[in-house]
């Protein structure tokens, strides 16, 4: 049984886990081997959807909320007059072992604040990664805080049990970073970054080699951007993800829009909405540079440093590029047709699959569930011909967000409750 003072402590730190969005076990395959416990799939978690619909979710914590580092976004710094917590190593892998026997969670994703200095903290987190697998067997998702400034030796130590690891950049620029968290700096967290990426190439190529060489964060690392704290425009958000999926080969950017939480001049004031769309539009945008081989040149640029809140970040290139229209969605190469707004990734393919046995028309492109009302101001067919060749950018745009409902609205929605 869990006794009350762990379960206030998992009141703390649970809550105090909510900022951190960058949770995610895609990619990891941790197969259950010699009657362990669970298993990590190439699924997400933490309260995420799959592919198939199935919601699931895991033990999302803190180590400790308390933190040697005052940064002013953060409701875990130094001077926040908050309730303290710290849980043992014990604790949480009771908690983990606890919590996955009765089917409240999958996996485990873990984060700290800072408790003396770096290397003290990663050594706890690696001790319970540790434990779990090699004394509980336990094989499910583990997702780890790489802390900046912890050793080499226990970045990769934390990389031999980890799924994915995390070191979060927190600000888009070093200004930024300086401005609300004078403490740090960016080239501590590019450090780790660049020691992970290297490691888990290492592993990877050693593995085609010796198969009983043993995983290495499989899942690769991510990282994660507050939004909204500071002035940076989309164009320096983008391009610094843009930099960490070149040259880190990072699996994941997070961004994370502001929550207002202190009463500091150098932030939005508390009471300011938190800027989801924004957050949502980011999210859109790092989806084509990733999948539909988009530049973030193309997406935002000097002249329009900014995503259009409007309308997602596609259309609006499509809108720009009203020159490339219309195609026709039987000639077209994949590449244009994955460019095509209201087309997604799996139906682009889809189109160019069912092409090589008919001429598509627009109610076959419907029965394949794309979004027609919104790609017929691009598309030109042959028999019949239905471009809206007439229409202006500015028309189109405002016939798709005349028919289109947000489902966007100007609240906060907390982090689900374990029980």
């Amino acid at each position: 049984m869990v006794n009350d003072r762990v379960m206030e402590k998992l009141g703390i730190l649970a809550d105090a886990a909510k900022y951190d969005v960058s949770c995610s076990s895609a990619l990891s395959k941790r197969e259950n081997k010699n009657k362990g416990l669970g298993n990590a799939k190439g699924y997400g978690i933490c309260h995420a959807f799959t592919e198939d619909g199935r919601c699931v979710s895991l033990l999302k914590i803190l180590l400790t909320n308390h933190c040697i580092f005052d940064c002013a976004y953060c409701v875990s710094r130094k001077s926040n007059d908050i309730k303290r917590a710290a849980f043992t190593v014990q604790e949480v892998v009771d908690l983990t072992i606890g919590f996955y026997r009765r089917n409240y969670i999958e996996g485990l994703f873990l984060s700290s604040g800072i408790f003396d200095n770096a290397d003290f903290t990663m050594e706890r987190l690696v001790r319970i990664a540790k434990k779990l697998r090699t004394e509980h067997k336990f094989n499910g998702y583990i997702h780890l805080k790489a802390i900046p400034g912890a050793s080499d030796e226990l970045l990769k130590e934390a990389g031999l049990y980890a799924d994915r690891l995390s070191v979060n950049v927190e600000m888009p620029t070093e200004k930024s970073l300086k401005l609300l968290a004078p403490d740090k700096n960016h080239i501590d967290v590019i450090n780790p970054m660049k020691y992970l990426k290297n490691e888990i190439i290492g592993y990877k190529e050693e593995k085609k080699t010796n198969y009983k060489t043993p995983l290495f964060a499989p899942a690769g690392q991510s990282t994660q951007m507050v939004i909204g704290a500071t002035q940076e425009n989309d164009l320096e958000i983008l391009g610094m993800a843009d930099y960490f999926y070149q040259q880190m080969n990072m699996k994941r950017v997070y961004y994370s829009g502001y929550v207002p939480i202190s009463y500091d001049n150098r932030l939005p004031a508390i009471g300011t909405p938190v800027p989801m769309i924004r957050e949502n539009r980011l999210y859109q945008a790092d989806w084509l540079i990733r999948y539909y081989g988009f530049d973030v040149n193309e997406i935002v640029g000097f002249n329009q440093p900014n995503l259009d809140l409007d309308i997602d970040p596609k259309l609006g290139w499509a809108l720009r590029n009203l020159n490339q229209f219309p195609v026709d969605i039987n000639t077209t190469d994949l590449e244009i047709i994955k460019r095509i707004p209201g087309i997604g990734y799996l139906s682009a393919q889809k189109i160019v699959a069912a092409r090589k046995f008919k001429k598509l028309l627009p109610q076959d492109l419907q029965k394949m569930g794309i979004a027609y009302s919104r790609s017929k101001y691009f598309l030109a067919f042959a028999t019949p011909f239905q471009l809206q060749k007439d229409l202006t950018s500015i028309q189109i745009k405002h016939h798709i967000l005349n028919f289109q409902k947000s489902k966007y609205k100007n609240d906060f929605s907390n982090q689900l409750a374990l029980f």
